[in-house]
């Protein structure tokens, strides 16, 4: 059997939470995100964020948006596998590891908190001392495309630098909220002193390193469908 290649760059991967007994979207079981990337690893070579931009095909990366809680449990099993992990937060939340209660989420963050909470700084200081690369999703997981131009750079500057204060370490690489890119929130991106950027499939591009291409996966997201999905997205 052969996999199905991605284009001319790497697999990246987009994970959220990993819940067994959140049934929502953005929430993947961890034993479904653990076969998947068992599977994967057979085929595709994992790499760290840091050579996605000048990885062939063949190569995997995977990341988590939001910096759920939850995403800590799996990652020691995604170690044992090789793969390196970045994860991508949101400053505002982490100070005292709050619920992203963000609008689309609200109702989600009010009636099971504890399936929405994120990392403290504590927790993420210790990942990234394990490795793990550990990233800018913007202060508040805001719209960026929505934003004038003075909140977008507040979104993007405030959430690298306090990331680098709180963690001593280089704050490399952002996610967009959402998805969401244009012209002008790649620019501010690479203004605001990020090495490269990580949007979704779609109007991204992988020859631009501020709209590398993910592909979303999602709690219905069985093998079988994802390997439709990369048919699909080549």
């Amino acid at each position: 059997m052969t996999w199905p290649l991605t284009g001319r760059g790497p697999l990246v991967l987009c994970y959220h939470a990993t819940s067994a007994s959140w049934e929502h979207l953005l929430s993947v079981p961890p034993e479904n995100l653990l076969r998947q990337l068992r599977a994967l690893v057979r085929w595709y070579r994992p790499i760290a964020a840091g050579e996605v931009l000048s990885a062939d095909p063949r190569a995997l990366h995977v990341t988590f948006d939001d910096a759920y809680r939850s995403v800590a449990t799996v990652i020691p099993s995604l170690r044992t596998l090789g793969v390196p992990v970045t994860v991508f937060v949101c400053s505002n939340y982490a100070a005292g590891g709050m619920p992203l209660d963000v609008p689309e989420l609200a109702l989600e963050a009010a009636t099971r908190p504890s399936e929405l909470a994120t990392m403290e700084w504590d927790e993420l200081r210790a990942l990234a001392e394990d490795g793990v690369e550990i990233a800018s999703h913007t202060a508040s997981h805001a719209h960026l495309t929505r934003l004038g131009d003075t909140e977008l750079r507040f979104e993007l500057t405030e959430s690298r630098d306090r990331i680098e204060n709180e963690l001593q370490r280089e704050c490399r690489f952002l996610a967009y909220p959402y998805g969401e890119e244009d012209k002008r929130v790649r620019t501010a991106a690479r203004k605001a002193g990020y090495t490269a950027a990580f949007a979704l499939q779609g109007g991204s591009s992988q020859a631009d390193p501020f709209a590398i291409p993910r592909l979303g996966i999602w709690r219905q997201d069985y093998l079988l469908r994802i390997v439709a999905k990369l048919a699909f997205a080549r």
